[in-house]
């Protein structure tokens, strides 16, 4: 139960309840492949590329090819969010403070489900029949950019600059990891933002560019769609952002966001907020996901 709630008694000075500042929507949901899953596991099978053969004779045999097939297995899970609201406490109030309450729950399960997904990104992948062989984000070769990664000259810690924009870039292309046409996401924070501007010189034509990037006039920069969050995950100073094709990853969700507002009796008929959620996410393919660490204090 919320113990806090008497701050928000009328005293003279608020007349709503606030919430406080927060990411409230899912950013990432969209970018990535969506699918109902209803079972604990679900599999998804990925074909292989082949190559094909040589005609060399006239009549001669079909050459069949064998398509390798393998698969990856997606695990769901539940999650929740409950508070209780008094009785007493709602007619002290000025304010209604459910739809808050409401709010502020599902927002909460928005985040935990950019952050399951943030978590498959780099996380271990399980393929083979049964789902039981385990594959690290290494495994796919040559998929991290280094904090101290440069273009040319010496090696330096950075934050986010343009020649590791063009890195990740080069490294989702040379391994086609990218459809003719399609725009790979870029998941940054609000220090790599800024970073880019620090980083581009003023007279530079992309400088432009990135400043209306920053300002939300534009979303997308060298092939990338970028999306602001301050989920991701940072060890020490380094910040590990991500670059991804929307088919890199499967989102499995059984059950979207159920919110129920109902009395509790067992007690004492206080107001119940409850909201709950049931998803997981999977890398398919290790080349279709790049991690660039970015130092933030630079």
């Amino acid at each position: 139960m919320s113990l806090q709630i008497e701050k928000a008694w009328v005293n003279g000075y608020k007349a709503n309840v606030e919430l406080q500042f927060q990411q409230k929507q899912s950013r990432l949901r969209g970018t990535v492949m969506e699918e109902t899953q209803n079972s604990e596991y679900e599999y998804y099978d990925r074909l292989l590329k082949t190559e094909a053969s040589e005609r060399t004779t006239r009549h001669g045999d079909t050459p069949i090819t064998e398509t390798p097939h393998d698969r990856r297995r997606n695990s769901i899970k539940d999650y929740e969010w409950a508070d209780l609201i008094d009785k007493q406490d709602k007619l002290r109030m000025i304010a209604d403070p459910t739809s808050a309450y409401v709010q502020n729950a599902v927002a909460a399960l928005n985040r935990k489900m950019d952050k399951v997904i943030i978590a498959a990104a780099t996380g271990s992948a399980f393929t083979g029949k049964n789902g039981e062989t385990e594959v690290t984000f290494t495994g796919g070769g040559g998929n991290t950019i280094p904090v101290n990664y440069v273009e040319s000259g010496s090696p330096a810690d950075s934050n986010l600059t343009i020649g590791k924009l063009r890195r990740a870039r080069f490294l989702l292309e040379s391994a086609e990891a990218i459809e003719d046409g399609e725009v790979a996401t870029c998941v940054l924070s609000a220090s790599q933002m800024q970073s880019l501007l620090r980083t581009t010189e003023v007279t530079s034509a992309d400088y432009n560019t990135v400043k209306a990037l920053v300002n939300g006039a534009v979303d997308t920069f060298m092939g990338f769609k970028f999306v602001r969050t301050e989920l991701l995950t940072k060890a020490s100073n380094n910040r590990t952002i991500l670059f991804y094709p929307k088919s890199a990853m499967t989102l499995g969700v059984a059950e979207n966001l159920n919110v129920q507002v109902a009395p509790r009796v067992d007690k004492s008929f206080s107001v119940q907020v409850y909201a709950a959620g049931t998803f997981g996410a999977v890398r398919m393919w290790e080349e279709k996901v790049i991690a660039a660490l970015c130092d933030e204090t630079k």
